[in-house]
């Protein structure tokens, strides 16, 4: 496909109607809505699913595998972002990774909602991480395509972005754990399912009318001897890690244990061999690696983050579900709806952190200085909870608002790095590499929960404190850290701000 200059893409797309945005931010918005409508309400119940005994419509599983199978889940979904935005890159543009992940994700939720056993599970998830990494990466990506790297509108409009994420995360905990707490697990994925269904039928029917050419270019395709190299060597590597695995399962060589092991060293390997390859591509200017360097300590950064913020879903939901009074001010709480505190604060905070950019204007901080005070709020979020087993004792069920506190310092630091982080991924990213500079954003995702997978089994009642204060102590250091090197950091933007 022949390539589009960015200007030219730019001019396709009406630039007002959302809100003072380009228009196509309206499909974008509504599509991931529905989107992480599916995906998080799914998320909110699949932990309990797992470990809840099957008289209870679960699956039986030992509690602390579940919580490290969730992290690997997190890991894998996350991972595949890097073959989307490979596809997208190369093969056939962002608009139909999208499209073809909301498919995959549909039909995950689909399999999932369907009782059967653990084959099921396996079979789902397989679904849903293929499905997420076409779409994820690529829906953000073309949010970039929307606006002149000069646009300052460019970061309030991926605020806006980020808020559309969390009111379809904000809402389906709170939909989809009163489904399942009354009717069951399976008709709460049945719910998620319908939930993509919805965001697919959104993106078909509005991204003629708003999105212009953005989204239906190929920023780097193959041309037709690497495409026959692509095609020879994916053929060799399935043939080969399919018969290992015949081999290596059936005589007990090759666990779930095991498999959690090479997703956490996956994880790290992976945007460390992506980050060379970008570096040394001749197709990298001079200007692009520098940047290249700059993204470095803020992938590093952003990897503490999330290891921090994705243990809401494991230790957190966990904490909720077995240490926390459930029986409130009259109500009874489902463990589930806790799931709903992070997106709701960004609901809450995202249009007053999008105002303070724009009106900070020159004297806001620079992009590695927010992203030091988003881990310093992680940190600072994971002292908070281990105060409840300090005063308390790791045997009495603490108040809901312990929780409630912590989410609510996490969201805090998600806000000063998660929008800026995709937005400064757009900004740093190499021309030739630009959907998958994104996966690399993604990759730090990736990476947290890889590493969690491996941490969480260390978490007991018994060792709360020691568990919480050590993580969340190391945030706040490197947080420090961050803070002394973003004048250097901000050297090697070149003039990226």
């Amino acid at each position: 496909m022949e390539r589009i200059d960015k200007q030219k893409i730019v001019d396709s797309v009406p630039q007002k109607g959302f809100f003072g945005q380009p228009k196509g931010l309206f499909t974008l918005f509504f599509t991931e809505f529905w989107e992480r409508f599916s995906y998080y309400g799914m998320r909110a119940i699949l932990v309990f699913y797992m470990y809840y005994e099957v008289s209870e419509g679960g699956l039986g599983l030992d509690r602390n595998v579940a919580l490290s199978i969730m992290s690997v889940y997190g890991a894998l979904v996350y991972m595949s972002g890097v073959i989307g935005g490979w596809l997208a890159d190369r093969v056939f543009g962002t608009s139909r990774a999208v499209f073809f992940g909301g498919v995959f994700i549909m039909l995950g939720h689909i399999v999932l909602s369907i009782p059967g056993s653990l084959t099921f599970l396996f079979i789902s998830m397989g679904l849903i991480v293929i499905g997420t990494g076409l779409l994820k990466p690529n829906v953000s990506s073309i949010v970039g395509d929307l606006y002149h790297e000069t646009d300052r509108r460019r970061d309030a409009g991926f605020s806006i972005f980020y808020m559309g994420i969390n009111l379809g995360a904000f809402i389906s905990p709170l939909i989809v754990g009163q489904i399942q707490s009354d009717y069951g697990f399976h008709w709460g994925f049945a719910l998620a399912a319908v939930g993509m269904f919805l965001g697919l039928v959104v993106f078909v029917i509005t991204k003629k009318g708003n999105l212009g050419l953005a989204g239906s270019y190929v920023p780097n395709p193959l041309t037709p001897s690497e495409r026959k190299n692509a095609i020879k060597y994916t053929s060799i590597a399935v043939v080969l890690i399919g018969g290992l695995l015949a081999v290596l399962i059936p005589q007990g060589l090759f666990t779930i244990n095991t498999f959690i092991g090479l997703v956490g060293l996956f994880g790290i390997a992976v945007p460390t061999i992506y980050f060379i390859v970008m570096y040394r591509s001749p197709k990298t200017t001079e200007v692009e690696r520098s940047r290249i360097i700059a993204y470095i300590p803020l992938f590093i950064a952003s990897v503490m983050f999330w290891a921090i913020q994705e243990q809401g879903a494991t230790i957190l939901a966990n904490y909720a579900d077995q240490r926390t009074n459930l029986s409130f001010m009259g109500w009874d709480l489902k463990a589930a709806w806790f799931q709903s505190l992070n997106p709701l604060f960004i609901i809450m905070l995202a249009p007053v952190f999008a105002w303070l950019w724009v009106r900070l204007g020159d004297r806001e901080p620079s992009i590695p200085t927010k992203f030091a005070f988003g881990i310093l709020f992680a940190g600072l979020s994971f002292l908070v909870i281990l105060l409840p087993a300090y005063f308390g004792g790791p045997d009495t069920l603490v108040n809901p608002l312990w929780l409630v506190f912590s989410y609510f310092i996490v969201v805090l630091g998600e806000l000063s790095l998660s929008p800026v982080g995709l937005s400064a991924t757009t900004k740093l990213a190499p021309a030739a590499f630009s959907a998958q500079t994104m996966s690399l954003w993604f990759l730090s995702n990736a990476a947290a929960q890889g590493i969690n997978a491996q941490l969480v089994r260390f978490y007991s009642p018994e060792n709360e404190m020691l568990y919480f204060g050590i993580i969340g102590g190391a945030a706040i250091v490197l947080s420090m850290i961050l803070f002394a090197l973003a004048p250097v950091i901000k050297k090697y933007m070149r003039g990226i701000h």
